[in-house]
């Protein structure tokens, strides 16, 4: 994939078959052309692909979240940063007090999308 589009989305089977370490290149490469500066622009990069990565995968709750918030008014490009700051958030918390047990971690994950709103994303000033 030489072309990343946000807006657009990847067809997921050409971006499934793509290696995943070089699934960051064209989603930094969209950040520079379009001059969107971020702190951390690989880790920025590497939160989006692991959005697209679950879209593709056939996710539902982030399919679901991601199509919600665009009705409520986001771009897809927007939409995808909002679902990624909840996941940076879970990937924190589970950093920062792993799980005792082998229990699945994604619940509290997707009980977070299915409550996220475009009005809540935009307060947030993500």
């Amino acid at each position: 994939m030489k072309i990343y589009d946000p807006d657009a989305g990847p067809a997921a089977i050409g971006w499934l078959a793509i290696d995943e370490g070089e699934r960051v290149a064209p989603v930094e490469a969209y950040h520079r052309r379009r001059l969107i500066e971020v702190p951390q622009l690989t880790l920025h990069a590497t939160i989006h692909v692991i959005v697209e990565n679950q879209i593709a995968l056939g996710e539902t709750v982030v399919i679901d979240t991601v199509g919600r918030l665009q009705a409520e008014g986001l771009t897809r490009h927007d939409a995808v940063h909002a679902v990624g700051l909840v996941l940076a958030g879970q990937i924190y918390e589970l950093l920062k007090v792993p799980p005792a047990d082998a229990s699945d971690p994604n619940p509290p994950y997707f009980d977070r999308l299915r409550r996220l709103t475009a009005a809540e994303w935009l307060r947030s000033g993500s």
